[in-house]
């Protein structure tokens, strides 16, 4: 006679298994941070594609030489966009430099890429101020500058955050601006690809952008 009795597992059984799911899932995790999302994926045969995270859009304002600039100015091309301000202390110049390293990481390869600087203090960076600045980091950098509702519709359409500090005396010319410090990659399409946070080295930058180049 068959016992269709359901079988109790033991309690020490479940501890058991429950450790051995903890244990497993540590180490995927571990795998996950040490090699980075793009290595786990072509261990699985998947490669780098374009995203269809909505970041990214048009946009219209003014290089540094004072010539109207649009999102279709560089169509074709890959972009590196960081939003910031020429009056940042630290944040912004460790940025810009990052990737001015990053392409000369990737030498005849960076031809492909514009680097692009947009500004979130419109108020300040002037046309005059935002080629001076960039003069001091890679020669292709393009520097945009704009009206405060360009700079505002460029910025929400990459999902930019930005505000002057709340301590700033009205009227001052010395305030800081709060933001976000990403910089995005974007396809010769203009679609997003990925971005990289404050704390990326231009080594790991360069090695990321390669694989899409």
């Amino acid at each position: 006679m068959t016992d269709d009795t359901p079988r109790k597992t033991s309690p020490r059984t479940g501890v058991i298994l429950g450790a051995v799911a903890v244990l497993l899932l540590l180490v995927a995790g571990g795998v996950y941070l040490s090699l980075g999302p793009e290595k786990v994926a072509s261990l699985f045969g998947s490669q780098p594609k374009e995203s269809n995270v909505p970041i990214g859009g048009p946009f219209t304002l003014t290089d540094q030489n004072g010539k109207p600039r649009t999102q279709a100015d560089f169509a074709g091309k890959f972009m590196l966009i960081y939003f910031g301000f020429t009056y940042c202390p630290d944040v912004c110049p460790t940025s810009l430099t990052t990737i001015t390293d990053a392409l000369k990481i990737l030498g005849p390869k960076a031809d492909a890429i514009v680097p692009i600087f947009i500004t979130v203090d419109p108020a300040r960076d002037t046309v005059e101020q935002m080629k001076m600045y960039v003069e001091h980091f890679d020669p292709r950098f393009v520097a945009l500058t704009g009206t405060p509702e360009q700079v505002v519709a460029a910025a929400k359409t990459y999902r930019v955050y930005f505000a002057k500090q709340k301590d700033a005396a009205p009227g001052a010319e010395d305030y800081l601006v709060d933001h976000t410090s990403i910089t995005y990659l974007m396809g010769p399409k203009g679609r997003f690809l990925t971005h990289f946070g404050h704390a990326v080295t231009a080594e790991a930058m360069a090695e990321r952008i390669r694989k899409y180049l």
